[in-house]
C-alpha cells in the first residue's frame, strides 16, 4: 500500500481515538439536531489552504466550497451542471447562512495561470474554460502593475479576483435577495501562506486590510 495511504490511515486512528472522543457531544448533538453552519467559506482547492485551521473553526461551523481559484461563475439558470452555484444555493437559501466568505491567497496556481500561454488539450477543456473567471481580474492588474514586478502583479490580482468573485454572488437571486434585506453579509479575505496572515476587503475604502485588526 502506498506510504501516504498508510499515513491517513494511521492518522485516522488517531482520530478517532483521540479527536473525535474529545469533541463526541459535539458531534452527536450535530447528528440529533443537523448542521447550522456560521457561514459559507469559499476557497481554493490548494492543498496548502485548509480553512478549519486558518479560521480555528470546528465541525459544523463551515460550510466549505473549494475549487480552483476560489472563483465564482456568474448565476446560470440552464440545464448543466453547475457545483458551485448548487452549493451557493444551498448555503444561502436551505442552511441561511448569515455570511459568506471568499478567500483568496497568496501563490495561487489559477491566478498564476492566467499569465500563462496553456493551449487548450482534451485533458484541461475545463480548466481552461474555468481560468476566464480570472480574466477581469487579470486585466485590471496588468494595468495597475504593467511596470512593477510580477510578484507584485501576481498579489495585486489574487486580490482584485477576489472581489470580482464577490460581484459574481451578487448575480444570484437568494444572495442578492439577502444582501438587500441585510440578512446576508459578503466579505472577501486574502490569506498570505508564508506568514499566516489573512486580509480582509474594506469596501468603503476599496482597499485590503489586516483582519487582526479589524
Amino acid at each position: 500500500m502506498d506510504s501516504q495511504l498508510q499515513e491517513f490511515e494511521k492518522g485516522h486512528a488517531d482520530f478517532q481515538k483521540v479527536k473525535f472522543n474529545q469533541s463526541k457531544e459535539r458531534f452527536k448533538r450535530l447528528v440529533d439536531e443537523g448542521q447550522s453552519p456560521k457561514a459559507l467559506f469559499i476557497g481554493c482547492s490548494d492543498s496548502r489552504v485548509m480553512p478549519a485551521m486558518i479560521t480555528g473553526s470546528k465541525a459544523g461551523d463551515l460550510f466549505i466550497i473549494r475549487n480552483i481559484g476560489n472563483f465564482v461563475a456568474p448565476y446560470k439558470p440552464d440545464a448543466d451542471f453547475h457545483a458551485t452555484a448548487s452549493a451557493i444555493e444551498y448555503a444561502t437559501s436551505i442552511l441561511e447562512v448569515s455570511d459568506i466568505i471568499v478567500c483568496g491567497h497568496s501563490h495561487c496556481g489559477a491566478i498564476e495561470a492566467l499569465y500563462k500561454d496553456i493551449k487548450e488539450t482534451p485533458e484541461n477543456t475545463h480548466t481552461i474554460k474555468w481560468l476566464e473567471l480570472g480574466k477581469e481580474a487579470k486585466k485590471v492588474a496588468m494595468l495597475a502593475y504593467k511596470n512593477d514586478s510580477k510578484e507584485r502583479m501576481l498579489r495585486y490580482t489574487e486580490k482584485i479576483s477576489v472581489v470580482y468573485q464577490l460581484d459574481n454572488l451578487l448575480t444570484y437571486p437568494g444572495v442578492k435577495r439577502r444582501v438587500e434585506a441585510g440578512t446576508l453579509f459578503l466579505h472577501g479575505w486574502h490569506y498570505h501562506m508564508e506568514h499566516g496572515d489573512i486580509e480582509y476587503y474594506d469596501d468603503e475604502n476599496y482597499e485590503f486590510k489586516p483582519l487582526s485588526q479589524k
